[in-house]
């Protein structure tokens, strides 16, 4: 009878742990080697499901982590130009400010952190504009993708943001 209770047991915990492990918006890895640099970019990936994103689930105006759960975080493996500015090797936290007309991206120093409800603008390492341009079609999960130019695009329902990543 133990050895029932406790196979019972088990397999309820290991359930549990199945469960705990499937995420509503995954963790998705990417990354681009150019020439010796590389850049990494780790974020959680949530979909539209029916829902408005910007200007409802995202508001307008605010802080975003810039997908899912965690704040998504960017690391370079050596210094880089970000918008002209230099930004030294390390991970760092990738927020966004979204607005209907234009993007507010945010490169901060504290990395490791949930969502953007602990996001301190003094802990910035850079900040800068980008315009917002309108895709053809709706995009169901937000995406990011960084291209062989070292061009980060954030794609998501019918907006997309992009800029530029370059060696310093």
């Amino acid at each position: 009878m133990k050895k029932f209770l406790l196979s019972i047991l088990t397999l309820f915990i290991f359930s549990g742990l199945q469960a705990q492990e499937k995420r509503a918006s995954p963790l998705i890895n990417t990354s681009q080697e150019i020439g010796n640099l590389e850049i990494k970019i780790q974020y959680g990936q949530p979909s539209m499901k029916g829902r408005t994103i910007f200007g409802d689930l995202v508001p307008y105006g605010k802080v975003w982590r810039t997908g899912a759960n965690e704040a998504t975080v960017i690391e370079f493996n050596q210094d880089v130009k970000i918008n002209g500015q230099v930004v030294k090797a390390g991970k760092y936290a990738l927020f966004t400010i979204p607005g209907e007309k234009d993007w507010t991206i945010i490169i901060n120093s504290v990395w490791n952190q949930w969502g953007a409800y602990n996001y301190d603008s003094e802990k910035d390492v850079i900040s800068f504009k980008v315009p917002a341009k309108q895709t053809k079609g709706s995009i169901e999960k937000f995406s990011i993708e960084i291209s062989e130019k070292g061009i980060i695009s954030l794609s998501w329902d019918t907006t997309q943001v992009y800029f530029e990543v370059e060696k310093a």
